[in-house]
């Protein structure tokens, strides 16, 4: 019996629904305990599964809760797709979305572990007529960390989010709330991305990421050495495009499981936020170079990666352009994984994992789409001698460029996406 099958029979023993329903979306009464209830959960994170069968979902039995329904977001695409319907439909922002996400009804969204009394609380009835719609967030499992959760996080879905001590009293966030509710105005509804916001944003970044000096530096000298063999034209292109095409299958092979990993550890928009701030860094990174190229850290291919490549692409057979493109594929994500990890936590956070695939497949297209112009473009011996010179004579200013663009693009995620 598989994991999946394992962690779903134990579930069903403790009369837990495992269906495919779309989610919690019966009215209840003012002042009545919702009936139903929708978890999202990603089934490859144990300690989340032993927390629901263990903690959540007893007491959510306990409270008066009838039904509830466990769907793992991460096997099945579908209902990713219903958890960032649902986490649109309510205004919850990414800062407020946990690896746990939990819809008590229209009442109650509880995002990561939240504490026991708190759920008490905001579930009794002399409660429920007190919060129109309530999100709480605690998103630290406990036993992780020197001191494990110490606070949490709470937002009516208007007004400013509060933080409170993890044994503080939800009463104190109520009474502020009953305080202050007629201030308090809703936020602006905002709408998912659809495939007209992603598409172009996808093809640009990945287009950006492929004006890498390192991969058509490479690819010059491949084609100049063909040229000093007296090889045919046709012969040419067909290892120039074996070249390029081991090139794709590797770096996809990166974003692969990147995106895998992404999904696995549930933190989508953590990652989007990691690799905007490393798309700064290794942007800076760039611009430095301009100002003093060689001095310091540099984005490069590794000197020993750099060497076997050459000796390799040196054999000009169809065997060694595979295995040379290879190498360069992955020896050039140093050289610009900054940009791929950005669009991967957004592809993450803001589609399902197939679709983010799809999106996944045309950003490498695009990321060699420079290096098949250049295949086609190259016609004589004169015109690759030419580019050469020219790429190693502005290779500042394309350091300069290439790094200005990934610090723009870096800021852009950070502040209108994550």
């Amino acid at each position: 019996m598989t994991r999946t099958a394992l962690v779903a029979a134990l579930l069903l023993a403790l009369g837990i629904d495992v269906g495919v329903g779309v989610g919690a979306s019966a009215q209840e009464a003012p002042g009545e305990v919702p009936q139903e209830a929708v978890i999202y959960y990603n089934e490859a994170c144990e300690s989340c599964a032993l927390y629901l069968k263990h903690e959540l979902v007893p007491l959510l039995r306990e409270l008066g809760v009838s039904r509830v329904e466990l769907k793992d977001y991460l096997n099945r695409p579908e209902y990713r797709r219903e958890l960032l319907r649902l986490m649109t439909d309510w205004g919850i922002p990414p800062n407020l979305q946990g690896h746990i996400a939990a819809f008590v009804g229209e009442k109650l969204s509880l995002q990561g572990h939240v504490p026991e009394p708190v759920i008490r609380d905001l579930l009794r009835p002399k409660n429920l007529g007190r919060y129109e719609r309530i999100v709480v967030l605690q998103d630290v499992m406990a036993g992780h960390g020197a001191q494990g959760p110490t606070e949490y996080t709470v937002w009516a879905l208007r007004g400013p989010v509060k933080t409170y001590p993890i044994d503080a009293p939800i009463e104190q966030y109520l009474s502020w709330l009953e305080a202050n509710r007629g201030a308090l105005d809703p936020p602006a509804k905002t709408e998912p991305w659809s495939y007209k916001q992603l598409l172009p944003f996808v093809l640009s970044t990945g287009l950006l990421d492929g004006i890498n000096p390192c991969a058509i530096a490479v690819l010059l000298f491949f084609l100049a050495f063909l040229f000093t063999l007296h090889r045919a034209r046709i012969e040419m292109l067909l290892m120039g495009t074996v070249y390029i095409a081991m090139i794709y299958l590797a770096y996809l092979g990166i974003g692969i499981g990147l995106l895998s990993a992404i999904v696995i550890a549930g933190e989508p928009h953590l990652m989007a936020k990691v690799g905007s701030w490393l798309l700064i860094a290794l942007g800076l990174v760039n611009v430095k170079d301009f100002f003093g190229y060689g001095k310091g850290l540099s984005l490069s291919v590794p000197r020993r990666w750099h060497d076997l490549s050459f000796r390799v692409i040196r054999r000009a057979t169809l065997p060694a352009a595979a295995v040379g493109g290879f190498l360069v594929g992955l020896c050039t994500f140093p050289c610009s994984g900054g940009i791929y990890v950005a669009v991967l936590g957004l592809l993450s956070a803001k589609t399902t994992y197939w679709t983010g695939f799809g999106y996944l497949l045309l950003y490498n297209l695009a990321f060699v789409a420079p290096l098949i112009a250049l295949l086609l473009a190259l016609g004589n011996r004169r015109t690759v001698g030419a580019l050469a010179r020219w790429e190693a004579q502005h290779k500042r200013e394309v350091k300069l460029a290439t790094g200005l663009l990934m610090v723009g693009l870096g800021a852009v995620i950070l502040i209108g996406f994550v």
